[in-house]
């Protein structure tokens, strides 16, 4: 898996895209994040996008959907998240 660079010019060396499989899995959605489970709109676009986010929020969220922490992210090492020429 390659990864580029993101819209706000950041590498993407750890990843989301396990987080979503895990949601869908786990029948939820965003909406049922920010609406049922109080999480906000900006913490899931940071998610979205590639973004930080706390060691703390990742503890909530594999208490929330009972899973570990490579069921949340996955990290990608630099050498695959540069463009290739």
């Amino acid at each position: 898996m390659i990864k580029e660079i993101n819209e706000f010019g950041w590498w993407a060396m750890i990843v989301y895209d396990p987080f979503w499989r895990t949601l869908k899995l786990r029948g939820s959605s965003s909406y049922q994040l920010i609406h049922k489970h109080g999480y906000s709109s900006h913490t899931l676009f940071r998610m979205r996008h590639n973004l930080g986010i706390s060691t703390a929020l990742i503890d909530d969220l594999c208490e929330l959907l009972d899973c570990k922490v490579e069921d949340i992210l996955e990290y990608v090492p630099e050498s695959k998240t540069k463009k290739l020429p």
